[in-house]
């Protein structure tokens, strides 16, 4: 397959980059490395920058680079409290960017687009876990984004023949085997990494927000999946488009949940972890997990990585960011 990743120089994207190529695909990436970085993009792989939100930035990468047999999204806005806070910059560049790639798709005559979406367009489902039917309620900008991007996928797949693969899932994290590329931002919000800088004394400590919930140790419960089976996720997915013209949309979860003391009591296994209780966040369910039956039955996937290979692999990561820093 040829395959176009926009977004392929970002956290997420750059690891299906990887994965792509370990499996002899050819690919090409767009990214405008707002957030993304230039050397996370495999040696392999052809860079252009551009911006998901400029038609003439993707269509003369999609003529100049045709034929393509794929479309990637990895390119939005997605750190939820800050879409609270700027709903515009999140709508114009989440769902008009994947307008605007849509239409460039159209235009080009390429007919596949493997969609990363998130567990997030659940909301608070009522018994924390979540499956393809339960029903979609979205609690911020980010979420309503996402879902707002899979109905525009959805319409246009019907009206133009398309096919789709869209993909759900709630955290993500650990970093590609090589070492080579990982999760590398200056403001972390999500639990693993947080916690390895608490081990590595880049932050005071870990603050766990509440110990009242209705989970057995009083946490909070969520899913967690290595980026690397998350990549191959995408790679199966870009195939079953190609091979069976079929569109898919399933969730990718480890189809079981950690406590957030869980997640440090693991951690603890590599090193100790400075933590303190703090009080309740606003919005927090109890216990978010996704199901992967779906994924497993028609793409024969599940995650091969357990929670100890996520952490050690973040844990190696960040030891190698502060020895190229020169601080460790």
């Amino acid at each position: 397959m040829k395959v176009l990743v926009i977004g392929g120089a970002g956290y997420i994207g750059s690891h299906a980059v990887y994965e792509l190529i370990r499996a002899g695909h050819e690919v090409v990436v767009i990214d405008n490395l707002s957030t993304g970085l230039k050397d996370f993009v495999h040696p392999k792989a052809k860079f252009y920058w551009g911006d998901i939100r400029r038609k003439r930035d993707l269509t003369s990468v999609m003529q100049a680079e045709a034929p393509i047999d794929v479309v990637m999204h990895f390119a939005a806005k997605l750190i939820v409290p800050e879409s609270m806070t700027q709903p515009l910059q999140y709508y114009e560049n989440n769902v008009e960017g994947v307008r605007t790639m849509l239409e460039a798709m159209v235009d080009c005559g390429i007919k596949n687009v493997v969609f990363s979406s998130t567990a997030a367009v659940y909301g608070k489902p009522e018994n924390g876990i979540c499956n393809e039917q339960t029903p979609c309620s979205p609690i911020n900008p980010y979420g309503e984004t996402k879902l707002a991007s899979e109905k525009l996928i959805k319409w246009v797949a019907a009206a133009h023949g398309l096919n789709y693969c869209i993909f759900r899932y709630f955290n993500v994290a650990g970093a590609d085997e090589s070492l080579e590329i990982g999760l590398k931002k200056d403001q972390l919000t999500h639990l693993i990494p947080i916690v390895m800088q608490a081990v590595l004394g880049v932050r005071e400590k870990v603050v766990v927000f509440g110990d009242d919930y209705d989970t057995p140790d009083g946490t909070c419960v969520r899913d967690y999946i290595h980026v690397s089976d998350l990549a191959r996720a995408h790679v199966l997915g870009a195939a079953h488009l190609v091979e069976t013209g079929e569109s898919l949309l399933c969730n990718l979860g480890s189809n079981n949940g950690f406590s957030v003391k869980e997640v440090i009591e693991a951690t603890e296994r590599i090193a100790p972890v400075p933590w303190v209780m703090g009080p309740r966040r606003e919005g927090d369910p109890d216990f978010l997990v996704a199901e992967n039956a779906l994924a497993k039955k028609i793409l024969g996937w599940e995650p091969q990585k357990s929670l100890d290979d996520i952490l050690r692999s973040d844990y190696a990561y960040r030891v190698k960011l502060l020895e190229e820093a020169g601080v460790r």
